[in-house]
């Protein structure tokens, strides 16, 4: 599944097209939402707490996305300040991005199952290239956001971690963080880190769905 990823043939980037306002909207929300639920009402009130995908859209970020599979939207805003608490607010709403993509692509790949063994959905037809885009660049995304890197969404996590004495000297590193990831892309190291995550985490999905009656 993961070769398709790279498949860069027209059918595959237009199929990408829905796939990208899928994913890029789930994973805005869930932050916009967990937010929210933690006291800071920002992204509700710019009208970020929707699932219009035009609000969430990043052009450079998006053009990424359909062409190698992972990239970004444009940032949600907060401000943790406004969190009941703090650090718990700022983990939380930051691995929300990502729990929701791991979530959307266990379920694509559970729906996926069903139709295919059910004979409705056709070896290498549309819907089937649809589906594995959709299951697969979830779980990318999620892994690449997931990276401790500013501004992704790991870096916050990471952040709200580490003692105040250490946090402004990780905050420095922002500066560099630009060059570190096109360094990770250019050097193929990125590909290295989530190619073989990703395969884990279908695996998993793959087993857990396996042990499901009547699948």
């Amino acid at each position: 599944m993961n070769n398709i990823l790279f498949n860069q043939d027209l059918v595959t980037i237009a199929l990408r097209i829905p796939v990208l306002l899928i994913v890029i909207t789930v994973h805005e929300y869930a932050h916009a939402r967990m937010a929210f639920q933690f006291g800071d009402a920002t992204a509700e009130k710019q009208g970020r707490m929707n699932l219009n995908p035009i609000y969430h859209l990043d052009p450079i970020g998006s053009l990424m996305i359909l062409l190698v599979g992972f990239g970004w939207a444009k940032p949600v805003p907060i401000n943790p300040y406004n969190f009941n608490n703090y650090r718990r607010g700022l983990r939380w709403v930051s691995f929300a991005g990502p729990l929701s993509n791991f979530i959307v692509g266990f379920f694509s790949l559970l729906i996926f199952t069903i139709l295919f063994n059910g004979g409705l959905i056709e070896f290498g037809g549309l819907l089937f290239r649809f589906f594995q885009q959709l299951i697969i660049i979830n779980v990318y995304i999620a892994l690449f956001n997931l990276l401790p890197i500013p501004p992704l969404d790991g870096s916050k996590i990471l952040m709200s971690f580490i003692s105040d004495q250490h946090l402004g000297l990780y905050q420095q590193l922002e500066r560099y963080a630009p060059f570190i990831l096109i360094g990770l892309i250019i050097t193929g190291v990125l590909g290295t880190i989530i190619v073989p995550a990703a395969s884990l985490i279908l695996s998993f999905y793959q087993l857990v769905i396996g042990l499901l009656p009547g699948i």
